[in-house]
């Protein structure tokens, strides 16, 4: 397996379109092991295939924490099928290394996917949970749609990526999001430690 160069933020083709895989090839399956084998090099909790230039609907996530074994999840042809409620995120992105802000994602989230066998599969992540957070982050790049574009604030966006030398937020790329932001705005703050 290889690992692959992580485009960077500014690069067209992370705002392309992801074409649908049509089979599980000899090919698809060695560009999953490289996502794969990148994801961990690069400490990513995700990667998507436009991320190292492959336009094509997959990406692999590994929400596990530090103290557990690897754990790979692999997308094919993910389709979000049922979304609810708002959270706030703090996120960051490998192709916007360490610019991290807070953005706009649903709470509970289902998807239906390929595992990298062909064999469909069902998941769900609730409550903002990282696997929810993770799963919707990883989906967006196969729809040219960036972490950024569901900034909640978007000067300290800027800020982040400025301390990162990357471009700044593409504000025609922004998404309208009022909903998710009122369900936010209307929830209690969070205490420490809870």
């Amino acid at each position: 397996m290889a690992i692959r160069r992580v485009l960077k933020y500014g690069d067209p083709l992370l705002r392309e379109q992801s074409k649908e895989v049509g089979k599980i090839s000899k090919k698809i399956q060695t560009l999953i092991s490289d996502l794969i084998d990148t994801m961990y090099v690069e400490n990513g909790v995700g990667l998507a295939a436009p991320q190292v230039g492959e336009l094509l609907r997959i990406f692999v996530i590994d929400p596990s924490g530090s103290d557990e074994p690897p754990q790979p999840m692999v997308f094919v042809n993910p389709k979000l099928i049922k979304k609810s409620g708002a959270v706030s995120s703090r996120e960051s992105c490998l192709s916007l290394p360490n610019a991290f802000t807070e953005v706009k994602r649903y709470e509970n989230v289902m998807f239906k996917a390929l595992d990298r066998h062909g064999k469909p599969f069902v998941i769900e992540g609730k409550e903002g949970t990282l696997l929810s957070i993770v799963m919707q982050h990883e989906f967006d790049h196969l729809n040219g749609i960036l972490f950024i574009d569901h900034s909640r604030n978007v000067f300290d966006a800027n800020k982040a990526l400025q301390e990162n030398n990357l471009p700044p937020v593409e504000t025609d790329k922004l998404l309208d999001e009022d909903d998710l932001e009122e369900i936010i705005a209307s929830k209690p703050p969070k205490t420490e430690g809870k």
